[in-house]
């Protein structure tokens, strides 16, 4: 009797430590799952160019590239202007970058870190902004850059970073919230300024925010393709994103060629995030726990 009481319990051990290696190995599974079905179009893709134009085209369809070849990406980058267009690109993505780090840091500085009268009502002023479409503003600005001069030129596309982004302010304003006070008094004490503490202090300690602020600003700029079509006429001033649907346009039947286009410009922004991915998911964590 004693001997079946006691392996009851062990059985219920068992069977607990099984259910437990199945709880923890199903998301697991999912990820993978849902991975794959991510990754599965980027795949396809990047196969379609590697085939010659008759295998994209066949039926049923061709899973592997019977030979690999690739001499739809020489045409490609040739058909597509690929380096005027990435210089064009990288003319206003890079300054913008840099434009929305300046601005943006100082703002959520001044929202997280410094006390002053009315901090809380404007910065809801300035969250309540992120609910206007851009959409509904494109006229209106178009008009105003008109006036100005600016249409076929880089500077609506560069000025406006420099005046901040209400999502980034947010962002970086909830990792300062994570600064310890302690460090800023003590700065302060030492007579340091508001913007010496801003920069000897709190962007040190806050390269993973930084980091993905940054990421997001290039990434948005690099795909951005109304803003280059309204604002960028003519057509030695096309980035890539425009350049891209022209070309599809123009070889919309030709598969590789079309795949091979897709393939370069999207790898820099898969080998960018790849490298900063660390920083990138860092920034992102620690932004989201502070209140």
């Amino acid at each position: 009797m004693k001997a079946v009481a006691t392996s009851r319990p062990l059985e219920a051990q068992g069977t607990r430590r099984r259910w437990s290696r199945v709880a923890h190995s199903v998301p697991t599974i999912v990820l993978i799952v849902l991975a794959a079905v991510y990754l599965l179009p980027f795949i396809w893709m990047i196969t379609t160019s590697l085939k010659t134009q008759p295998q994209s085209i066949a039926s049923p369809p061709v899973l592997i590239p019977n030979p690999f070849t690739f001499d739809a990406f020489p045409k490609a980058l040739e058909q597509m202007n690929f380096i005027g267009a990435l210089r064009n690109t990288l003319i206003y993505a890079v300054p913008s970058v840099i434009g929305t780090l300046v601005s943006c840091s100082l703002v959520a500085y001044g929202f997280a870190l410094v006390k002053w009268p009315g901090r809380n009502i404007v910065f809801v002023v300035v969250l309540a902004t992120m609910m206007l479409p851009g959409q509904v503003t494109f006229i209106p600005l178009y008009v105003i850059y008109a006036k100005l001069g600016w249409i076929n030129t880089f500077l609506p596309l560069i000025v406006p970073s420099f005046l901040g982004t209400p999502f980034f302010i947010f962002l970086l304003r909830q990792f300062f919230l994570g600064i310890p006070n302690d460090l800023l008094d003590a700065a302060r004490m030492d007579g340091a300024s508001e913007l010496r503490i801003l920069i000897r202090v709190v962007v040190p300690l806050s390269k993973p925010a930084l980091i993905t602020v940054g990421l997001l600003t290039f990434i948005d700029k690099w795909n951005d393709f109304y803003g280059p079509l309204i604002y960028l006429q003519k057509p030695e001033l096309r980035p890539l994103s425009v350049a891209l649907q022209v070309f599809q346009t123009n070889h919309s039947t030709d598969w590789p060629r079309l795949m091979a286009a897709s393939v370069v410009v999207a790898l820099p922004l898969v080998v960018i995030y790849f490298v900063a991915q660390r920083s990138f998911i860092e920034g992102l964590t620690l932004t989201g726990s502070k209140g």
